[in-house]
């Protein structure tokens, strides 16, 4: 077995691959071109990475030998993860290794902002005495926003505390019935922004959460209030933050990770005297480096050489046999628990019934990996080995059914998915490929892997017509329109279209006369 270790991965993780037998060959500086990287790939077994050498579907396309790729850390952003399961790549990472390290470096960049060290530092390197102007703060009764209360928020709020500062926080996985279950008290994301002296940030990037501090939403901020951004670049719109940081609506902000990295030579982000700016270091310390490349090596290994699934975020803990029999299903599940986190944000409760002919499905990998997709295993927040446990830690409960009538269909799968406000139900079948057959009840057919629009309308005369003028002017071509009346004066529709469909195309549908609800997932 070979494995290709990039970004300078920990000695004492290859160590435990040569004690195995394995061939280690190290890069010796990131690799960042994906063709290069692509030809690097295709002789071995697994390429174990930071977060400065990429792994893209382009850099897959040779890669018939690769088994494993393995993030020394916790983000996947920069893994193409659904390329990788597509080849049959299992996808590891090593969370739990960094969090001290990425909390501490949280901590370090509050308390730099409060007491203005690096300016203070570079002026006495200048041979200044600069104390003029470089007043600080204390942080000790001041009011911390954790925007993402997982592992690392949940240590930066604990360490906090400790320091005497007042702590809340929100976390778009939470239900809002969470709220006061923990030491740490849950606000609205609007609440939070008005109420913090500081607002850090630890949550993963997606495309929900890409720029999630915009320029509108830091305005909401408290005038003068603080940011960290100790997580993943992309969550703040860079732009935005560099125009309030000059209008002194945002007094000051310590950045460690950035949109795009390395930081560009001429990035504006480097000339603004009121940003602190560090080289994505989080995860830099000696102790986190070794605890991640051991963690991540002793997984991997374990899983070529038994099938052990463990620290996986794209595939649930299977046998050989029932790999089998489930695999077929894997697509359905994935693509049914993003679209049940798009139909019901933040669930309480997740019915799953197995109708049909189940016995000789093993449900559980798969119920795993439909509790995964719901609760974000794009970020790799969730993998299908943790699903269960996450799901009871944010107060979801999942109950599974075996069995009862398939109405007509080989095997059906029925979701019941229940939030605080609203309930909603998808059935779908493996029947001519992975399909829902009824929504809310509704007779509708669709592929939920494709771009899909879902809407609701009233059931009159046109309304299909119209739908279609406002998509085909807009360059959007529909693949397919299956249309359901829902017998109260309304309808239901699924458009499958060939692509997705921008903001705006989407806020001119909705405001087309007889169109109810829309949305796209």
């Amino acid at each position: 077995m070979k494995v290709l270790a990039c970004d300078g991965i920990h000695e004492d993780g290859l160590a435990l691959f040569r004690d195995a037998g394995w061939d280690v060959v190290v890069a010796p500086a990131p690799i960042k071109d994906p063709d290069v990287l692509a030809l690097a790939l295709a002789d071995v077994d697994a390429v174990l990475v930071r977060s400065a050498t990429a792994v893209p579907a382009q850099a897959l396309r040779e890669a018939k030998q690769l088994r494993v790729i393995g993030r020394a850390g916790a983000g996947v952003d920069t893994i193409d993860v659904d390329a990788a399961t597509a080849r049959g790549i299992a996808v590891m990472n090593a969370p739990d290794g960094n969090t001290l390290a990425a909390a501490e470096h949280a901590i370090s960049l509050l308390f730099a902002l409060a007491r203005h060290i690096p300016r203070a530092d570079a002026g006495m390197k200048a041979g200044e005495w600069p104390k003029a102007g470089l007043t600080g703060f204390e942080l000790e009764g001041k009011k911390l926003g954790v925007i993402g209360l997982g592992r690392i928020g949940g240590t930066v709020a604990r360490k906090a505390q400790g320091i005497g500062m007042e702590v809340a926080a929100f976390d778009p996985f939470l239900p809002a019935s969470a709220a006061g279950k923990g030491s740490v008290p849950l606000k609205t994301l609007d609440e939070l922004l008005a109420w913090a002296d500081v607002i850090t940030l630890h949550i993963p990037r997606t495309k929900e959460t890409t720029n999630l501090l915009s320029e509108a939403r830091m305005r909401a901020m408290k005038k003068g209030a603080y940011l960290i951004n100790a997580a993943r670049g992309g969550l703040v719109d860079e732009s935005a933050l560099l125009t309030l940081l000059d209008e002194g609506h945002i007094a000051g902000a310590a950045l460690d990770t950035f949109a795009t990295e390395p930081l560009q030579a001429d990035s504006p982000l480097r000339a603004n005297a009121k940003l602190i700016l560090t080289p994505h270091l989080g995860a830099s310390t000696s102790e986190a480096q070794q605890a991640v490349s051991t963690i991540l090596a002793r997984q991997i290994i374990d899983f070529v050489a038994t099938g052990a699934v463990a620290g996986c975020v794209n595939l649930p803990p299977l046998t050989a046999e029932a790999a089998r029999e489930v695999g077929p299903w894997m697509p359905l599940m994935s693509s049914l628990g993003r679209l049940a986190a798009r139909l019901v944000p933040a669930p309480t409760r997740l019915e799953i019934t197995y109708a049909g002919r189940t016995e000789a499905l093993d449900t559980r990998p798969l119920s795993r990996l439909l509790v995964a997709a719901l609760l974000g295993t794009a970020s790799g927040r969730v993998t299908p080995v943790n699903a269960l446990q996450e799901a009871a830690a944010r107060g979801l409960t999942v109950a599974e059914t075996l069995g009862g009538d398939g109405d007509g269909f080989d095997r059906l799968l029925k979701l019941r998915v229940i939030g605080e406000h609203r309930t909603r139900e998808i059935e779908a079948t493996l029947h001519r490929g992975p399909r829902v057959v009824r929504l809310d009840g509704v007779e509708i057919e669709f592929d939920p892997q494709a771009h899909v629009l879902l809407l609701r309308n009233e059931d009159r005369p046109g309304m299909i017509g119209l739908v279609g003028s406002q998509l085909g002017a807009a360059g959007v071509n529909i693949v397919n329109f299956a249309l359901g009346a829902a017998g109260d004066g309304q309808a239901r529709a699924a458009i499958t279209v060939d692509k997705p469909v921008t903001d705006e195309q989407l806020a001119t549908l909705r405001a087309t006369p007889g169109i109810l609800s829309l949305a796209q997932v």
